[in-house]
C-alpha cells in the first residue's frame, strides 16, 4: 500500500503540507495512522507541484524512503504552490523498484498516483494488460501494478471519457480481476478526482481543499469518503458519487470537473479530444 496527498488552494511551501502537519506525509511514511494494508512506506516517494505560469507539472521522485532525502526538507521549504500531488511508496510484490515506479507518474498536465493492490500481480491481471493496444504496454514507465492502471486510465481518456467518468472506468474494470485495492488519484492543478476503493481516503475544505489516504492532524473539518466512491473536487467544493459495478460514472459537475490532459499548445478545440500516446511519458 501507499499513501498520498493532493492539494488545492493558496499558495504554500511544498513543506506545509508534507513536513509541518504533525501526522504529514513524510510521517506517514514511517507511522501511518488509517494505513490497513502494510506498515512502512519506504520504497520510494515523489512530489509533483505546479508553478505559476505554467501548466505542466515538476515532479521530484526518489527510489529510497522519503525521510532519508537529504535535500528535500531545504527544497519543500523554499518551493511554493498552488496545487500539488504527492505519495510515498510500499511496494506490491512483484513489482519493480526504482523511481520510475514511484508516484506521481504524469501526462501533460495531469498528475497521477496509485494507493492500493492488485493482489496476484502479475499473473492474475495478464488480461487486463491485454486490453491495451501493444504500444501502450510498451510504453509504461515501470513494470507495476500503479503504472498498468495509469495507462488503462489515459487509454480511456483518449477514446474521448472525461476523467470522472474514465477513473470509475478503470476501477470497475480492474475489480473483475480479484480483490483489488483501488484508491486513485488524479490532478490538473485546478481540479482533483479521486476513488475510494478498499482503502481509506479523506477530504477536507475551507481554505483550499486536500484529498489524502489519511488526515495530516487532528483538526475539524476533515470527512472519509465512503468505500466505491467518486470524489471530484475544485474551487466550487467537493462532489461525492457512488460507483456502481455495473452502472456508468455519473458526469462530473462543471464546478468541479477537472481538465484535459493535453498541453495548452496542442489542444483542440473544446470537447473535440483527448491525450495522443505521446503525453503518456512525462
Amino acid at each position: 500500500m501507499c499513501r498520498h496527498l493532493a492539494y488545492l488552494g493558496g499558495e504554500l511551501p511544498l513543506g506545509a503540507l508534507l513536513f509541518d502537519p504533525p501526522y504529514g506525509l513524510v510521517r506517514q511514511s514511517w507511522a501511518p495512522r488509517r494505513q490497513r494494508y502494510g506498515t512502512v512506506n519506504a520504497d520510494g516517494f515523489g512530489i509533483g507541484w505546479y508553478a505559476p505560469g505554467d501548466e505542466r507539472p515538476a515532479r521530484y521522485r526518489r527510489a529510497g524512503p522519503i525521510w532519508a532525502d537529504e535535500n528535500l526538507a531545504d527544497l519543500a521549504r523554499v518551493v511554493r504552490t498552488r496545487a500539488l500531488l504527492a505519495a510515498v511508496r510500499s511496494a506490491t510484490a512483484g513489482c519493480a523498484p526504482g523511481e520510475a515506479a514511484a508516484a506521481p507518474f504524469a501526462a501533460g498536465r495531469l498528475l497521477f498516483s496509485h494507493n492500493g493492490a492488485l493482489p496476484g500481480w502479475p499473473e492474475r491481471y495478464g488480461p487486463l494488460a491485454a486490453t491495451l493496444p501493444p504500444a501502450d504496454l510498451m510504453a509504461l514507465e515501470a513494470r507495476s501494478d500503479s503504472a498498468l492502471l495509469w495507462a488503462l486510465l489515459l487509454a480511456r481518456l483518449r477514446t474521448g471519457a472525461e476523467l470522472g467518468e474514465a477513473l470509475a472506468d478503470t476501477v470497475r474494470e480492474a475489480a473483475k480481476y480479484g480483490d483489488a485495492r483501488l484508491n486513485l488519484l488524479v490532478t490538473d492543478g485546478t481540479s482533483i478526482a479521486a476513488t475510494a476503493w478498499g482503502d481509506t481516503l479523506f477530504h477536507r475544505s475551507g481554505p483550499g481543499v486536500v484529498v489524502a489516504s489519511e488526515p495530516y492532524d487532528d483538526g475539524p473539518g476533515w470527512a472519509e469518503v465512503p468505500d466505491r466512491t467518486l470524489l471530484l473536487a475544485g474551487p466550487a467544493g467537493v462532489a461525492l458519487h457512488p460507483i456502481d459495478r455495473a452502472g456508468p460514472a455519473p458526469a462530473a459537475q462543471e464546478s468541479a470537473r477537472p481538465g484535459r490532459t493535453e498541453e495548452e499548445s496542442d489542444r483542440p478545440a473544446p470537447g473535440s479530444g483527448r491525450p495522443t500516446r505521446e503525453d503518456d511519458s512525462p
